[in-house]
C-alpha cells in the first residue's frame, strides 16, 4: 500500500461518505496498529503515522523505524483482514457520528419522507440517507398511514443506537405548524411576518399569534391567503385541524382580548402576584370563551404564557366576597387585608397557602410570626377543601356507576328499576352517606365553635 493509494482511498471515503478525512486517516493508522499489535504482540511499543500530504506510511518498534520490506509484510495478507475489520468499525461510527450531527441540527425543523413499513400503528419514513419512526403518540390522532404515503414532520430526537442513528419523528409538536407556516406563507419564511407564540393541540385546534415589521402589510390576512387558501394549504396537512390567527401585541390588555377569540372579551384583570388574568364575559359568551371541554381558554392561556379564568361579573362578584368572608377567618387577617389579598386575585386558601412571605409582609406590614402563621392556617383549610373535595367526586362517581349498572340492568331485562332492588338500595345507602358526611362535619364545626365559646367564657371567668 504505497502514499498515492492512501490518498485515493481517503479522498473517496471522504466524498462518498462525507466523513472528515482526519477521521479516516486516524482509522487506517488505527487499523494498521491493531494489525501490527496482533503480530508484534500486545507488549510491544508500537507507533504508526501516516503522512497527511504524500500518504506515506511509516511505522517504529519499540523506538526503532521499522524497514519498508518488514512494514509491507505488515501491511501483507496476514494483516489484511484485520486491518480491513478495524477500518470498516471506523468508518461506520464516523459515518454515524456525521449522521447524528446532521439530524441533531434538524430537530425541530421540517423533514420529507416515505412511509416503508407500519408494524402495530408506528410507521417507518425512508428519509434518504437514514430510516426515521413516527410514533403512535406522535401522530395526529385519527391519521392513518399506509407504505407509499408521503410524510411531513418534524425531527424531535434524534439518539445513537450502537453503529446506527435512531430518528424519531412528530406531527403531534407545535413546531410541525410553525414550520408548515415557514413553507406555506412566503412572508413567513423572508422573516417579514413573525410568528410570535404558538399553542396546540394535536388534531383538534391550534392559535397562532403572528405580528409584522411592515405596518402596510395585514399579517392576519396574508397567512390566510385569498379566500383562506394558504391556510387551507396547512389545514389539509394537518388533517383538518382548525387554525386560530391572532394578531400580536406586547399589551396583555390587547393580547389576551385577540387570543380568546372568537369570544367577545368585556374586561381584562391582571394579577401579576399569581401569574393569572381574570377574564370577563357576558353571559352569552362565556361558553364561547370557555370552549369544548375548555379548549378554547386552555390555548388561550399557553399562547400568552398566563392563566387565565374567565368569568361573568356576577360571578366575580361572588367569588369576591366568598372570598374575603372567608379570609376574614384568619385570626391575623382584617377587613381590608382580605380585600386587598383578593384585590390582588388570591381568591382560595389554595392560592393563599403559596404566596411568598414577602409579597404578604409588603401588602399586610405583619410580622415574620404572623405572616407564617397565616400561611400555616391557609395551608391547612387548603388541605381540608381538597379532601372535601375528592370525597365529594367519589360519591358523584359512585352515583354515576349505580345509575349505569341500573340503566344497563333495565336493557337487558326491559323493566324499570326496582327501588327495592340491590342497585336502588346501593343508591340510596350512597346519597345517605353522602347526607351523614355533610351532617357530621357540621357537626364537627358546631362542636369547635362550642369548644372556643367555652374556653373563652373560661378564660373571662379565671380573669374576673
Amino acid at each position: 500500500m504505497n502514499g498515492t493509494e492512501v490518498l485515493r482511498i481517503v479522498d473517496a471515503i471522504h466524498r462518498d461518505k462525507s466523513i472528515d478525512k482526519e477521521i479516516v486517516f486516524s482509522g487506517i493508522e488505527a487499523a494498521i496498529l491493531s494489525a501490527a499489535r496482533k503480530h508484534y504482540g500486545e507488549d510491544r511499543e508500537i507507533v504508526i503515522l501516516i503522512d497527511r500530504k504524500s500518504g506515506d506510511v511509516s511505522a517504529s518498534l519499540d523506538a526503532r523505524a521499522l524497514p519498508p520490506d518488514e512494514l509491507g509484510d505488515l501491511l501483507g495478507r496476514i494483516a489484511a483482514q484485520t486491518a480491513k475489520q478495524v477500518m470498516i468499525q471506523k468508518i461506520r461510527e464516523a459515518e454515524r457520528d456525521a449522521l447524528f450531527d446532521e439530524f441533531s441540527e434538524l430537530r425541530t425543523h421540517l423533514v420529507n419522507g416515505v412511509v416503508v413499513r407500519v408494524d402495530h400503528g408506528v410507521a417507518s419514513i425512508n428519509l434518504g440517507k437514514v430510516e426515521a419512526i413516527l410514533p403512535k403518540s406522535e401522530q395526529i390522532p385519527g391519521e392513518s398511514h399506509r407504505v407509499g404515503d408521503r410524510v411531513r414532520a418534524v425531527v424531535l430526537e434524534v439518539r445513537k443506537a450502537g453503529s446506527r442513528i435512531k430518528v424519531v419523528l412528530s406531527r403531534t409538536h407545535p413546531e410541525l405548524v410553525r414550520r408548515l407556516f415557514e413553507v406555506e406563507i412566503p412572508e413567513v419564511a423572508e422573516r417579514v411576518i413573525e410568528v410570535r407564540s404558538l399553542a396546540r393541540e394535536a388534531g383538534y385546534r391550534s392559535k397562532v399569534a403572528v405580528s409584522c415589521y411592515d405596518n402596510n402589510i395585514d399579517c392576519v390576512g396574508a397567512c390566510v391567503g385569498v379566500r383562506g387558501s394558504r391556510i387551507k394549504t396547512i389545514v389539509d396537512e394537518l388533517d383538518g385541524e382548525r387554525i386560530d390567527i391572532v394578531r400580536w401585541n406586547d399589551s396583555l390588555q390587547v393580547l389576551i382580548p385577540n387570543a380568546m377569540q372568537p369570544a367577545e372579551v368585556e374586561d381584562v384583570i391582571l394579577c401579576p402576584m399569581l401569574g393569572r388574568v381574570i377574564v370577563l364575559v357576558r353571559d352569552d359568551q362565556l361558553s364561547l370563551a370557555i370552549g369544548k371541554k375548555g379548549q378554547n381558554v386552555r390555548l388561550a392561556s399557553k399562547l400568552v404564557g398566563w392563566d387565565i379564568e374567565v368569568m361573568t361579573q356576577d360571578e366575580l362578584d361572588e367569588q369576591l366576597e366568598r372570598s374575603v368572608a372567608a379570609f376574614g377567618q384568619i385570626p391575623q387577617i382584617t377587613d381590608d387585608l382580605a380585600e386587598a389579598l383578593v384585590s390582588q386575585g388570591f381568591f382560595s386558601f389554595e392560592d393563599l397557602s403559596v404566596i411568598e412571605p414577602d409579597h404578604l409582609k409588603q401588602l399586610s406590614g405583619l410580622g415574620d410570626e404572623d405572616i407564617e402563621a397565616v400561611v400555616e392556617f391557609a395551608e391547612r383549610e387548603a388541605e381540608r377543601e381538597e379532601l372535601e373535595t375528592d370525597r365529594r367526586k367519589a360519591i358523584e362517581r359512585e352515583a354515576k356507576r349505580v345509575e349505569k349498572e341500573a340503566a344497563e340492568l333495565d336493557a337487558m331485562t326491559g323493566n324499570t328499576l326496582d327501588p327495592n332492588s340491590p342497585s336502588a338500595v346501593t343508591e340510596t345507602a350512597v346519597a345517605s352517606d353522602a347526607e351523614e358526611a355533610q351532617e357530621s362535619e357540621s357537626a364537627e364545626v358546631l362542636t369547635e365553635e362550642g369548644s372556643d365559646q367555652n374556653a373563652a367564657g373560661g378564660d373571662a371567668d379565671n380573669e374576673s
